[in-house]
């Protein structure tokens, strides 16, 4: 059942990959951050 893996990802899966999910995650980190700064003016 040990399967070697025939297709290994390549470096452009694996940014693509965490674009895809990095992005949104850094835009919503920042829009926080605004709200936040709204709060405190």
């Amino acid at each position: 059942m040990n399967e070697v893996n025939q297709n290994p990802t390549t470096p452009l899966q694996l940014l693509l990959a965490w674009g895809f999910v990095g992005i949104p995650l850094i835009w919503g980190v920042f829009q926080t951050l605004l709200n936040a700064l709204q709060l405190f003016q």
